[in-house]
């Protein structure tokens, strides 16, 4: 079984992350799932952005939460990454559907609710609700640091997938999957490179998998997937390696 490629933010590393040609760049470099986060606006929409403020990534300031969809649709996304990118917009959850089920993209859709430093009233209701009706061609997976934003979807969706992510401390993953809430995990690389014996036999799609050497690592072994900023380098390379 091929290990899948999941693009992080889209092509994170050659466009600008989450937005529209960032996950157009994924698709046409053969990535096989799209990775991205979602936040709530002042007025409730649904927002695809990775930081709780606009302030790194867009020539705006403040909070997600503080402007409205209309304040958010101003900004611009892509200047920052490279002037050819200048009137990049903010693209909300629909917009990145839309894109997806246009291209007739039938692979996997990880949604990372944004809600360990926030906890958006409501925003598990409003994502399930989504989906709930409108029908997608793709995979649906949901992860979170949150591990409560987790169980809400959950009771919500129980017929989508879910994985935990962490960064080094693993122990509410563990019970999630034995709760059989999630199916697998999302650890930070240098973790699983870490602690690589005592891995439990799950499904393990490590993020951020950039470097050629994580790359081999990951394919190696055979994990069942990678979270990476580069899908064309991680396509070009598993050619090589597991021939497909």
């Amino acid at each position: 079984m091929l290990t899948q490629i999941i693009a992080h933010r889209g092509s994170k590393g050659t466009r600008p992350e989450n937005t529209l040609p960032a996950f157009q760049a994924a698709l046409a470099d053969g990535a096989d799932g799209i990775e991205t986060d979602v936040h709530l606006s002042k007025d409730g929409h649904l927002i695809i952005i990775h930081d709780e403020k606009v302030d790194r990534t867009t020539d705006g300031k403040g909070r997600v939460l503080d402007l409205t969809l209309t304040e958010l649709k101003k900004l611009d996304a892509g200047a920052k990454f490279d002037p050819v990118y200048a009137g990049t917009r903010i693209p909300t959850l629909d917009e990145v559907v839309q894109l997806l089920i246009q291209a007739h993209f039938t692979g996997i859709f990880n949604l990372e609710l944004k809600t360990n430093k926030i906890h958006y009233d409501g925003i598990e209701a409003l994502v399930a609700d989504y989906f709930n009706h409108h029908q997608v061609p793709f995979k649906l997976v949901y992860s979170s640091f949150y591990p409560k934003s987790i169980e809400r979807l959950h009771a919500l969706q129980p017929e989508a997938e879910f994985d935990s992510l962490f960064e080094s401390k693993f122990k509410t993953a563990k019970r999630l999957h034995a709760e059989h809430v999630i199916i697998g995990y999302h650890p930070d690389i240098r973790w699983v490179r870490r602690h690589w014996l005592l891995l439990p036999k799950v499904q393990l799609r490590p993020w951020t998998v950039n470097t050629e050497r994580d790359m081999r690592f990951c394919y190696r072994h055979r994990f069942a997937g990678l979270i990476t900023d580069y899908p064309g380098l991680a396509h070009r390379l598993r050619l090589k390696m597991q021939g497909g």
